[in-house]
């Protein structure tokens, strides 16, 4: 009986061992949330697209000369940049240590470059060519160093000498790149005319990609009021300065700015300059709503770095939010993810201050942390890869050969907007069009919506063009024969000799129309006249609101990319901006020498609007039909029609008060300029109100409980 139990405790024993031999797999919670947008700029939830390999360059050892086998430990301090050559070698400028650090991918350490004869000052960049040549930006040096493979000194390229370079200009190099030529592009502390630009020699080039200044309503309106002397005194609007530079495989230069600027923080530059992103005046650098940064606030996120992988996917880094942001060539959002370190701690994969980034041979992310004085090293995870995988095909044009992998990733996420993007471009190359216009909507995009619809209309268009010329044709003819039968019948003769009404209602109602071709005699008989009456003008009024509605239903999405319209808000808005506009017009008029009353104001105002129920609703529906081929028309449409509705607001004003023009003119002014200062008391009196109900209530609040 022991022999047997032996025996099965063998065999027990022998199982749990093959099974803890057994390969496993092992699924590790991330830190950190990763989050797409959709082209109506919601934030959505993803799976990560990159797991933490680990961290290097925390076990970093010197060796005293004299005793080579003593090692003392030598931390990263305050490091600055980071970049990985061909070879997949990391190079850290430990700018704390006046050093540059150059070890494996693993984190081994291969050398210190540290320069006994001209020792390094505080660099903060790095380049590494593929022949193994080393640029350094030596910033407290006031310099640029090109070393050799074997790290030493070649060429020191100091402030270039140019009559085109501003006496002001300081050369301060924070970052530097080279290209195929051995042109240098350096990105300079302060240096909002762009990057420099030096031929190999170091011969100023001029200066490159530098950004445009952004000038707000406020500052242009001193440019064009200010005389010359006094707008001199104002404090010069300059551009943000670039704070990194890159470069990928195909030549294309890659700038991120940070400051105040609120677009093109990411910029891909041809050799001439020009930014070859299509989205411009676009918005980079992603945040998750509600993320408030540690430390000094500024106006938004902070790009201080960007990297170009292997596919050609630009990855920046925002040093405020501490949150990576990945692009597709064309600088779509693939995903962004990361976060801030809890304060007093550290966890892998969330940062504290980082600085720079590069990838490797294998798109590995090497994330470079100033405070933490380490590196961080990412990889693809599965879905990461399948959307880089489906994104390439998609860009070199291979829609079909996408399709399968876009539906693997939306397998992964039914709702990640790149994956819908690819899908609908599969079925428009496959001329699926019923099915793309269905999936560009969904994804938001107008331009494909509109593409696929003018290829349906064309196809109907084809296949029922004889009818339809015929129908046309034959009404045409049709009609005109009627109408010379029935010239001289009896029955048109009664028509135009019919009884004409003499119902009030009625007449004011058709007084609209007599008002759309007489717009002047029209509001002069609302003033002596009496025409018109506050039951038509709160019809019109209940029109115009009807109409703002349909348009935001019915209006194709070719033209209105809105999901969903809140019949709340329009109504709110439109009656509070119609009343103050009445209100504020009596007013002014009252004091202004106007003749008006205010049954003319309000009867007026409201029959001004009529434009939109003619022209508002039938374009609403027409869009339907058209494309954004045909957007002129649309826009030039919509646009008659409020000028249309302001020449109205103009005569309006000018019949009912006996006004000249310029008298007309100053009116609208002090109209507006009352709507604002009643909107600014309605505000504060909310806010006080809001205030003092407070009071009452704790007071209240006190009584009680003693």
């Amino acid at each position: 009986m022991k022999i047997r139990c032996h025996r099965w405790r063998l065999f027990l024993s022998l199982i749990i061992l093959c099974t803890a031999l057994l390969p496993a797999t092992t699924h590790a919670e991330v830190k950190y949330s990763t989050y797409t947008k959709d082209s109506y700029n919601n934030q959505i939830w993803l799976q990560p697209a990159y797991f933490p390999l680990g961290v290097i360059g925390e076990d970093l050892y010197t060796t005293d000369p004299k005793q080579p086998t003593i090692k003392t430990p030598s931390p990263l301090r305050n490091p600055k940049d980071i970049f990985i050559d061909v070879k997949n070698e990391v190079y850290i400028v430990d700018t704390g240590n006046n050093r540059i650090v150059h070890m494996t991918e693993t984190g081994q350490l291969l050398r210190y470059i540290t320069l006994p004869e001209s020792p390094l000052n505080k660099p903060e960049g790095i380049f590494v060519t593929k022949e193994g040549d080393i640029y350094i930006a030596d910033t407290g040096n006031k310099r640029v160093l090109k070393l050799d493979k074997d790290g030493k000194m070649q060429i020191e390229f100091k402030r270039p000498e140019s009559r085109y370079i501003p006496a002001t200009f300081v050369f301060d190099p924070a970052k530097v790149m080279v290209d195929e030529r051995g042109f240098l592009y350096i990105a300079v502390h302060g240096g909002y005319e762009g990057i420099v630009l030096l031929d190999p020699k170091g011969k100023f080039q001029g200066f490159f990609g530098a950004n445009k200044t952004t000038l707000s309503p406020l500052d242009a309106l001193k440019r064009m009021l200010y005389p010359k002397k006094m707008y001199a005194n104002e404090v010069a609007k300059r551009p943000e300065t670039i704070n990194s530079v890159a470069t990928d495989k195909n030549g294309y230069i890659y700038t991120v700015t940070g400051g105040m600027a609120k677009s093109d923080q990411l910029k891909k530059l041809n050799i001439k300059g020009n930014n070859l992103l299509r989205s411009s005046n676009k918005t980079f650098g992603e945040v998750v709503n509600g993320d408030v940064p540690i430390g000094p606030i500024t106006s938004g996120p902070q790009l201080i770095d960007v990297a170009v992988d292997q596919s050609g996917n630009m990855i920046v880094v925002d040093q405020q939010f501490k949150y990576i942001s990945h692009y597709d060539a064309s600088g779509n959002l693939l995903y962004f993810w990361g976060g801030a370190s809890a304060v007093g701690s550290s966890q892998v994969g969330l940062l504290k201050s980082p600085v720079a980034l590069d990838v490797n041979a294998r798109n590995e992310l090497f994330v470079l942390d100033d405070q933490e004085n380490i590196v961080q090293v990412f990889r693809l995870s599965e879905f990461g890869q399948k959307v880089d995988q489906a994104n390439q095909q998609t860009l070199a044009g291979y829609y079909e050969a996408s399709e399968k992998l876009w539906q693997d990733v939306l397998r992964m996420n039914a709702q990640f907007t790149p994956a819908i993007m690819g899908l609908a471009a599969a079925a428009f190359t496959k001329e699926q069009y019923p099915e793309a216009k269905k999936l560009f909507k969904e994804a938001g995009n107008q331009e494909g919506y509109s593409d696929a619809f003018w290829q349906i209309r064309m196809k109907w268009l084809q296949h029922n063009f004889s009818w339809i010329a015929s129908l046309i044709l034959f009404s045409g003819i049709l009609y005109m024969l009627m109408n010379k039968w029935t010239s001289k019948s009896r029955f048109r003769e009664k028509w135009r000799n019919r009884q004409r009404t003499r119902n009030n209602f009625l007449l004011n109602c058709k007084h609209v129309l007599y008002m759309m071709k007489h717009p002047i005699d029209g509001f002069i008989a609302i003033r002596y006249e009496g025409r018109g009456s506050y039951l038509s003008a709160i019809l019109i009024l209940l029109g115009v609101y009807a109409s703002l509605v349909i348009k935001g239903l019915v209006t194709s999405f070719s033209f209105n990319a809105s999901t969903s319209v809140d019949i709340y808000s329009i109504f709110t808005q439109f009656f509070i901006v119609w009343i103050a506009w009445v209100i504020a017009n009596y007013l002014v008029s009252s004091i202004y020498r106007g003749e008006g009353r205010f049954r003319d104001i309000f009867i007026g105002s409201a029959y001004a609007l009529v434009p939109y129920l003619v022209i508002g609703i039938p374009l609403a529906f027409i869009s339907n039909v058209m494309t954004m081929s045909e957007s002129s028309i649309y826009h030039y449409v919509a646009q008659g029609m409020i000028i249309w509705i302001g020449l109205l607001i103009f005569w309006k004003i000018q019949c009912i008060h006996n006004y000249s023009v310029g008298e007309t003119a100053l009116n609208i002014i002090f109209t507006l300029c009352t709507m604002l200062v009643i909107g600014v008391l309605l505000f504060i009196t909310a806010g006080l109100s809001s205030d003092l109900v407070s009071l009452i209530y704790e007071m209240y609040q006190e009584v009680i409980l003693r």
